[in-house]
């Protein structure tokens, strides 16, 4: 079964949004050595739910917006020799590594026909 990242207030997930600052020789780059430590690594982690990788149009940035079950399988992650391997190639990439955890405190989306005369 794929999981795919749901943006839900009501989840109690642990939202991990990484800001890395790359040259824009490297994006490509960087986003592959994610993916494939994403494939080979994290995905097999207790409590990953989802990766998945923005890269900006000016390709000085690439973001990572993952989901944890909870915080404490994010940081379990993190002592995870393998996993230290995959982050520490991704910041010889990245002049600039910000990782930080978020909650979802709220969403929107733009109204459909079906959402008619619904409050």
């Amino acid at each position: 079964m794929t999981v795919t990242a749901q943006i839900d207030s009501t989840r109690p997930v642990a939202t991990l949004i990484n800001v890395f600052s790359v040259s824009p020789d490297r994006q490509s780059e960087l986003i592959a050595l994610l993916a494939r430590a994403t494939e080979e690594t994290m995905r097999h982690q207790p409590g990953f739910i989802c990766a998945n990788f923005h890269a900006s149009q000016d390709g000085e940035r690439v973001i990572n917006y993952a989901q944890w079950e909870s915080e404490g399988h994010y940081r379990a992650m993190l002592t995870n020799p393998e996993a230290r391997v995959h982050m520490d190639q991704a910041a010889k990439i990245a002049h600039d590594v910000q990782p930080r955890l978020f909650r979802v405190q709220s969403t929107h989306q733009r109204r459909t026909h079906r959402d008619a005369g619904r409050p």
